[in-house]
């Protein structure tokens, strides 16, 4: 890092752009009652570090800003030293402890006033809130959804808007509403996932709004995913495809192949629980071709997505050929989504061994499908089952019965199961 790094990190954690910081500096000048002010060039050349010890009103400007002292920030009058280089993680912990601050408070004649306004939010914050919806999603995947994740991300939701109260530029205001948006559609799918649909439309609309006002695309086909998934639990099959379609149009799908191929493969679940085989089919084609040129050294992808990929298709798949009355695709795609799922997905990989139960009783494979539904409870041990999951083999069960009423297997699989799978 060269020039004036301690700037740049200043920068980085308030989310200021060159523009943004001009643009707050102007307003302390204005406030102070000062008629200079600077530019975009003025910003450039503090951090090249061409301008080493800018003129008074703008150091205190400088340090109304940042809530920091001048040299906290890397300037230097002229024939001081300049700062010592140091680890920038070093640096970025100063500012988010408030290592400093106290220095402007003797310094800085604007800093009652700086002190009376709230607090900036830079991407620090951001950054925390972020990770943290990506240890609910990876609770998630191991778990799968339940009452208390459904809680952790309304709450995390509620601390990303509160924030917004405080003092923060436009990008990170939109990058909030973001995060709440990603929070609470998290909180939807816990509620999808645990079998609770009642409640989870209303989050879906939420995160809907909240997505708008964040401009973020990835957040809107976020909730459209989730609104396929949720009328398909319902068994609200046109709804389910319209949902899709809605995700189709997007304009990130347009550019991102991976969300592509999510949008075509929920598309062609709910064309076949609507008994409509060719189109299933045929967006099943379109999902494979779309995942096939996903770039996987790309940019990293946000945290809801994460769980698509080629396992996920296959898993997909083998509810599309199950649906459309051909069973054995269905097992075969389902081991090939067992044999792809990374380890961590243990509430994936339950899921995804009842179907492939299902699609072996629908072959007559009465004993053999007996043993992998049975191997979903051992998967799973420990955890509740999530609804999703119970309703899956509710239909293992009633199958079972209905295609071996008489077979004394099948008589033990319930009696064995019947409180594991039936108990939320």
């Amino acid at each position: 890092m060269t020039g004036n790094f301690r700037l740049q990190i200043a920068m980085e954690e308030h989310g200021f752009t060159q523009p943004e910081l001009a643009k707050a500096v102007n307003a302390a000048l204005r406030a102070a009652g000062e008629r200079d002010s600077v530019g975009d060039r003025t910003v450039r050349t503090w951090l090249t570090g061409k301008s080493s010890w800018p003129h008074r009103a703008k150091r205190e400007a400088l340090e109304a800003v940042f809530r920091c002292s001048i040299k906290h920030l890397g300037f230097y009058p002229p024939g001081a030293p300049a700062p010592p280089q140091e680890d920038p993680d070093v640096i970025r912990r100063r500012f988010l402890t408030g290592v400093g601050g106290a220095a402007a408070a003797v310094a800085s004649p604007f800093t009652p006033e700086a002190a009376a306004r709230p607090s900036r939010v830079g991407s620090s914050d951001v950054i925390r809130l972020r990770d943290h919806v990506a240890n609910l999603v990876a609770l998630d995947a191991e778990r799968g959804g339940h009452t208390a994740l459904e809680r952790a991300a309304l709450d995390g939701a509620s601390e990303a808007l509160g924030l917004q109260e405080r003092s923060a530029t436009q990008r990170i205001r939109r990058r909030l509403f973001a995060i709440a948006s990603d929070y609470t559609a998290t909180a939807a799918w816990s509620l999808i996932d645990a079998g609770k649909l009642d409640g989870a439309g209303r989050h879906l609309d939420r995160a809907l709004t909240l997505a708008g006002m964040a401009q973020d695309p990835d957040m809107i086909m976020q909730v459209w995913n989730l609104r396929a998934l949720l009328a398909r639990q319902r068994k609200d099959y046109p709804e389910a495809v319209a949902a899709s379609q809605a995700a189709q149009a997007l304009p990130i799908v347009r550019r991102s192949p991976l969300h592509a191929s999510l949008a075509h493969a929920r598309t062609a679940v709910g064309l076949a629980h609507m008994g409509d085989r060719r189109e299933a089919l045929r967006s099943l084609g379109r999902a494979e071709d779309a995942l096939s040129k996903d770039d996987k050294k790309a940019a990293p992808r946000p945290s809801w997505i994460s769980f698509y990929g080629p396992a996920e298709l296959y898993a997909l798949t083998a509810v599309v050929r199950d649906v459309i009355g051909e069973p054995a695709q269905a097992e075969a795609a389902s081991y090939r989504a067992l044999t792809a799922l990374p380890a961590s997905y243990r509430r994936n990989r339950a899921q995804t061994t009842a179907r492939l139960a299902l699609a072996q009783l629908h072959q007559g494979e009465v004993e053999q499908a007996c043993e992998t539904g049975g191997e979903v409870f051992t998967i799973m041990a420990g955890d509740a089952l999530p609804g999703r999951m119970r309703r899956v083999l509710g239909d293992f069960q009633r199958d079972l019965i209905s295609r071996a009423p008489s077979a004394r297997i099948a008589h033990e699989w319930t009696d064995r199961y019947r409180n594991e799978w039936s108990t939320p």
